[in-house]
């Protein structure tokens, strides 16, 4: 009877155990295939916006015979700047496509001759003569900037096999016949897109850039860094090294882990209550822009800092303390450097989270149409996020690949920043 009984337990013990080795192995396949799945959907993202933004990097220009006629002009070598920049060049582009296809003769087909190139490169034609005032009287092979229906036309449709429904861009049946016969005659061709990187917003898809949004961002992360991270430091060494544990202090770090879960808009909210409407600033400027973000971030900052502080080892201090440093300098000279490693993670973390914000930035109204780059945190600017949005809101199908495009940058810097962290805490973390 004891060997049944022990056989029966033998066989229990053995179905339990191989019933926990199974949930065992089920677990580990859950969790293959939940990160499987997220690594699936995560290259999904980045080919789709890949495969939308690529093509922003190149763009279609037109070679074009121009003579700089100086009756056409009116204008002289030695004419002034001021005579330069009075000079109607837009008539005079007009005038040399017309000379290049003189059989366009219908007012509607000279509309749609003049339309193959931007609108801007009447300003790029004042520009080189501005530049060289010598190419008056003389002949030149200039490289226009297609329009955008030209350039998506070409890029993706031009000698494809297609449907008149699945072509990309809407150009005429006279547009065509032209970007043909200059593609016959080497014309015509792509090349890299400098202009997305140094032109700011345009209503024209094809000379829009990213060069003012950037600069509007850099200057609102000038203002964050330089404010949030001596306040945050500071509140951080108060609150774990001098503050004394009572219900003020923890209601305070309450409400700090509480802060960095408020949702962005919120803090945006703040601002146009405060630095707007309360103090008058200006609305659409990197200064209250980066004080928006500072608020955003600080709780990010003192958390981080405050653990990094916590990861010290107490005998650090307790061996300053025994050779007669003072608190203040235990902290300055011993638990400071070695916290600082942590500390410039959770910033660079925290930057990155506030390089990425949208919501706040449209809450203070930086959603402007904003022409000109800033120079400086008082200029009217803009936001890359908030550049996202306003071309993301256009009907132009070449402001899509270029919001892909834009996103793709944004993607990069914030890849950077957050391996840059990683590799900052790899690189300077101590092991006790």
């Amino acid at each position: 009877m004891n060997k049944s009984l022990e056989i029966n337990t033998d066989a229990r013990r053995k179905a339990s155990l191989d019933k926990r080795n199974a949930a065992e192995k089920r677990f580990r396949w859950y969790g293959r295939v939940a990160i499987g799945f997220g690594i699936a959907c995560l290259v999904f993202l980045f080919v789709d916006i890949i495969s939308k933004g690529i093509g922003a990097f190149n763009q279609t220009y037109i070679a074009m015979q121009v003579t700089f006629d100086e009756q056409e002009l009116g204008l002289t070598p030695q004419s002034s700047e001021a005579e330069i920049r009075a000079a109607s060049f837009e008539s005079f582009l007009k005038a040399s496509l017309r000379e290049a296809y003189p059989d366009v003769t219908e007012r509607r087909a000279k509309r749609q001759l003049y339309s193959i190139v931007s609108s801007d490169t009447s300003f790029m034609l004042r520009d080189m003569v501005l530049a060289t005032p010598s190419l008056m009287g003389t002949t030149q092979t200039v490289n226009m900037i297609a329009d955008d229906d030209v350039d998506m036309y070409y890029k993706y449709s031009f000698g494809r096999d297609l449907s008149e429904g699945e072509e990309i861009g809407r150009l005429s049946k006279l547009q065509k016949e032209i970007v043909a016969e200059l593609y016959d005659l080497e014309r015509i061709g792509t090349r890299f897109n400098s202009t997305f990187f140094t032109n700011s917003d345009s209503r024209d898809p094809e000379s829009a850039g990213i060069y003012g949004a950037a600069l509007g961002s850099f200057f609102m992360l000038v203002v964050t860094l330089v404010l949030s991270f001596p306040i945050a430091i500071a509140a951080a060494i108060y609150l774990e090294e001098f503050a004394p544990k009572n219900k003020i202090t923890d209601f305070i770090e309450v409400n700090i882990n509480n802060l960095a879960a408020v949702p962005s808009v919120i803090f945006g909210l703040l601002g146009l209550a405060v630095f707007i409407n309360f103090f008058g600033m200006p609305r659409s400027v990197p200064l209250v822009g980066g004080l928006v973000l500072t608020l955003m971030t600080l709780p990010t900052i003192i958390i981080s800092s405050r653990a990094a502080i916590k990861s010290v080892p107490p005998s650090i201090r307790e061996a300053a303390l025994g050779m007669g440093a003072s608190k203040v300098q235990t902290v300055i000279h011993h638990v400071l450097p070695l916290a600082m490693p942590g500390m410039l993670t959770g910033t660079i973390i925290g930057m990155a989270r506030a390089l990425g914000e949208t919501a706040p930035l449209l809450m203070i109204g930086m959603v402007a149409f904003i022409v000109e780059p800033p120079v400086g945190i008082m200029d009217s600017a803009t936001a890359l996020p908030v550049q996202i949005f306003l071309w993301l809101d256009s009907p132009e199908r070449a402001f899509v690949e270029k919001t892909s495009a834009a996103i793709m940058v944004l993607l990069a810097f914030l890849i950077f920043m957050n391996s840059f962290a990683v590799w900052l805490r790899k690189r300077l973390e101590r092991r006790w």
